[in-house]
């Protein structure tokens, strides 16, 4: 049986970049504090947790103490009042979603109305949602458009969460463009998403099997799963190999293997030698 590892497979530049701040950090400074978690990634959260990272849910009194910004990024609420409170602020937000923020912000200042495509409840909608001064609307592909809020908008700007589903945004685009006259799109989803994305409408074509290897938390692993699923029904979505079935390897004679964005090396090792060593034997 042969194992086809993605060529993308593993953290993508943005979670790299966040988990080595978040190192640092730790290693210079004491009492450092973190709202949620740096990725969506239970194994990377606990190592960092392990080097005395402390996760919070809300923000106390920040005199000496650092309030360190996840990857997803937050909300302007949440710096001003960390601020307020005296926390320093290190801040871990991906640049790629830096950049969905300051296109958002620059165009609300030309006064048009702001359309987010993304999955409402995610922290980086949420994030760049509170970037803004006023109230712009969030299009979850899951959810119905708000087509009656939509007809009233004379100009719009839209961007997209960076981990979205391209084909899904390009439908509402296409839907947007019928009621909006003056729409402008920026498609904001990162390149490695793409990727990774167009790596997965091939990897289940060529195998038999495919491995999806990342946490039930992650938004992009999730787009990752639903599209190879559409392609090969034998695909399944671990986070780790004790996850693993051996009955979904008879008659196999290869798997595709690719992981979510912020899927450590070492669980993607782990899980390789595991099908190698316990199945293929």
């Amino acid at each position: 049986m042969k194992i086809n590892l993605a060529k993308s497979a593993g953290f993508c530049f943005g979670v790299r970049r966040a988990i080595k701040i978040a190192e640092n950090v730790a290693s210079s400074r004491k009492n450092v504090y973190i709202l949620g978690d740096i990725v969506h990634n239970e194994d990377v959260s606990k190592r960092l947790y392990s080097l005395g990272i402390k996760k919070i849910k809300r923000l106390r009194r920040g005199k000496n103490k650092v309030l360190l910004i996840k990857a997803h990024g937050a909300g302007k609420k949440i710096f001003d009042k960390a601020r307020r409170l005296g926390y320093k602020i290190v801040d871990a937000t991906c640049p790629m979603v830096k950049e969905i923020h300051k296109i958002a912000k620059q165009e609300e200042r030309k006064k048009r109305k702001i359309i987010v495509i993304g999955d409402k409840a995610h922290e980086e909608v949420l994030g760049i949602v509170g970037q803004l001064e006023g109230n712009p609307i969030v299009i979850d592909p899951k959810d119905k458009i708000p087509i009656d809020k939509i007809k009233k908008i004379e100009k719009a700007s839209v961007l997209v969460q960076s981990t979205q589903n391209m084909e899904e945004v390009e439908k509402i685009k296409k839907i947007l463009e019928g009621y909006i006259k003056d729409l402008k799109f920026f498609n904001t989803i990162c390149k490695p998403t793409r990727i990774k994305q167009e790596e997965i409408k091939v990897l289940p074509k060529e195998n038999d099997l495919v491995i999806i290897i990342g946490s039930k938390t992650s938004a992009n692993t999730k787009r990752l799963f639903e599209i190879a699923k559409k392609i090969n029904k034998n695909t399944y979505w671990i986070n780790k190999k004790e996850e693993i079935n051996p009955l979904w390897f008879r008659e196999v004679k290869s798997v595709g293997i690719t992981t979510g964005a912020s899927t450590p090396q070492e669980t993607i090792e782990e899980i390789v030698r595991y099908i190698e060593n316990k199945i293929v034997e």
